[in-house]
């Protein structure tokens, strides 16, 4: 009896916190409440989009919080116009807070051609603070306010109306409780003086660059690698055809093609049907289709590219015995000074950086410049001269100089 009690005050309260929303389907009411939010000088933003059946995501579901208001907005209501939404998007006197925003950010730029801007990424910046990499809504929620979000609603189908007290009292929390993280999150970057360690991020985050989708451009995005040269040049091309075709039928690359079959055609190089159909990772009687003929075109014109033109491979691939094992006493050093200082190691340097440190001479890499390079750049450059040596000190990772170091400088 006390438990359906329980139950039954949980869900009163729910009824109740979700009639108290405002959930905005008409044009007037989103002009108002955009110019009202635009008085303020920022806005927590949230997004629900659904974009597994298709290419370009659908959006369903807009929640905003400022330091007074709550409201959520439905794209999907009949005749609701987004420009006042998206004018709030482009003020440069409020800032934009998310958190982990780039599919946020990336929404706004496929529906408007814009970019939100300023913005603060809560995610980026609790790295900065110290809260590890890619730490979770629901955890710095958690970390900072001491309060728990009910996530079942996570998985739910956005698009589907009317949409369910439960689902109305999820969206929101994504942005009620982004706001005192928000608040948090500043102060404690401005009292430790690491607010301008931010900047490099948020440029990337507010690039066009990051979120075009030009399908001459659609290999780069492409986790698996290539043998050689000669069979980037063919993924570069396969990887072209399947964007191309993606965006013009408005469904996810893997219906068109999935990557492991992108990466199995660029190694062995069909130029055939024939030889096409020979690949364990395409269907049985594909060769046979249209798509097969155009993918073989495809590959002819990657064989056909000067391989001189073609962009150097990805960093990590034919490193020597040696840099290898540099790259793991570099990945060492960095955990340390990550520790040291209290930040996210991913912040610092990324394994890119690292294969780049050990195998080129002038590598131009972020985790070498700025602050990075305060942190963990220079201690890096030592390592790879000889100059320093790991040792465990009070039970944790030191660098320390090493003999002919010290010779040196007598």
């Amino acid at each position: 009896m006390h438990r359906t009690k329980m139950r039954g005050d949980k869900a009163r309260t729910l009824g109740y916190i979700a009639r108290s929303m405002r959930v905005i389907s008409a044009n007037p009411d989103l002009a108002e409440a955009c110019a009202r939010l635009a008085r303020h000088c920022f806005v927590a933003i949230d997004t629900e989009f659904l974009r597994e059946q298709t290419f370009w995501p659908v959006l369903c579901l807009i929640q905003m919080a400022g330091p007074e208001d709550e409201l959520i907005v439905d794209p999907l209501a009949a005749g609701l116009d987004l420009k006042p939404f998206y004018d709030l998007m482009a003020n440069e006197r409020v800032t934009k807070v998310f958190h982990a925003g780039r599919q946020d950010v990336e929404i706004v730029y496929a529906k408007a051609n814009l970019i939100p801007h300023p913005i603060f990424d809560t995610q980026i910046a609790a790295m900065v603070c110290g809260f590890g990499e890619s730490v979770s809504y629901v955890n710095l929620v958690k970390k900072v306010t001491n309060k728990d979000i009910d996530k079942s609603s996570r998985f739910t189908d956005w698009s589907r109306r009317p949409l369910t007290e439960r689902q109305l009292v999820y969206a929101m929390a994504d942005v009620t409780h982004l706001r005192d993280i928000y608040r948090f999150l500043k102060t404690e970057l401005e009292s430790t003086g690491r607010a301008d360690w931010l900047d490099e991020e948020m440029a990337t985050l507010t690039d066009p660059r990051t979120y075009e989708m030009k399908p001459e451009h659609a290999w780069s995005r492409l986790k698996l690698r290539t043998r050689n040269r000669r069979s980037l040049a063919v993924l570069m091309e396969l990887a072209a055809w399947r964007e191309r075709l993606a965006q013009r039928q408005d469904v996810p690359r893997s219906r068109i093609l999935r990557d492991e079959a992108l990466y199995d055609i660029a190694n062995q190089a069909p130029t055939d049907t024939a030889k096409l159909g020979e690949l364990r990772t395409l269907s049985e009687g594909f060769a046979r289709s249209a798509r097969a003929r155009d993918i073989v075109e495809a590959v002819k014109l990657g064989l056909a590219r000067d391989l001189k033109t073609l962009p150097q491979l990805p960093a990590g691939q034919g490193l020597s015995a040696e840099a290898s094992a540099l790259v793991d006493l570099l990945r060492v050093l960095l955990k340390a000074a990550a520790a040291r200082n209290r930040v996210a190691p991913k912040l610092i340097a990324d394994t890119t950086d690292l294969e780049r440190i050990a195998a080129e001479d002038d590598p131009d890499v972020p985790a070498l410049r700025g602050w990075r390079r305060e942190l963990f750049g220079v201690d890096a450059l030592k390592l790879k001269r000889g100059e320093l040596a790991l040792t465990v000190s009070g039970g944790g990772v030191a660098a320390v100089p090493t003999l002919s170091c010290g010779q040196a400088g007598e």
